[in-house]
């Protein structure tokens, strides 16, 4: 059986993939949001773009059997399948110290923005920037007027996705941080995930 690998809560992960290889993402405890990107591993400008997939879909959330494309409109994963209620984010950008700041926060904060460099510099990487994630799970309702809310995930305990490489590529995953809004639950308390290399 395939190895089960930890992402801490508030901290991220990196991994490599081949293509062919697939990725099995797990919302353990079923409230956790996670921030997830993916570079092209020949280079690194190329990666898993949020607005160039909203183009290509022609709607704002992922689907088990679409191609996820990058800023250059390759498809760098396939989304294989997907047992949550299928509520995913692509709008939010990955929190930073300017968001909690802005959320009042007057102290460092753990955020996705730098979970995302340390994962790569723990691999021996540097990241070239920080695109947009996919946030799984996340849930940002959109009201008729336009406006968003953001509010705890409707998925469940061991709700997973699985997405397979189409390229050799590069992943990064952060359990989101954020504890003063409800993205992780109702309770405000982020959570480990756990992922496996299929």
């Amino acid at each position: 059986m395939e190895t089960l690998e930890r992402v801490p809560a508030r901290q991220g992960r990196a991994v490599r993939l081949n293509r062919g290889q697939s990725l099995r993402l797990i919302n353990t405890h079923g409230t956790q949001v996670l921030d997830f990107w993916a570079f092209n591993a020949a280079d690194l400008r190329e990666f898993l773009s949020m607005e160039h997939l909203r183009a290509s879909l022609g709607r704002i959330m992922p689907r088990a059997g679409d191609s996820l494309v990058s800023n250059r409109r390759r498809a760098i994963l396939h989304f294989e399948k997907d047992t949550s209620p299928g509520i995913h984010d692509t709008l939010v950008a990955a929190c930073d110290i300017y968001r909690y700041a802005s959320l009042g926060c007057r102290d460092y904060h753990e955020n996705c923005t730098d979970n995302l460099f340390a994962a790569f510099r723990a691999i021996g990487l540097e990241a070239p920037e920080c695109p947009a994630p996919l946030n799984l799970w996340m849930n940002i309702p959109v009201a008729p007027d336009g406006s968003v809310s953001f509010e705890a995930p409707v998925s469940r305990p061991g709700d997973h996705v699985v997405l397979r490489a189409q390229m050799d590529c590069v992943v990064a995953m952060s359990a989101c941080p954020q504890d003063m809004v409800p993205v992780n639950g109702k309770d405000c308390d982020p959570k480990e995930v756990h992922f496996q290399l299929l």
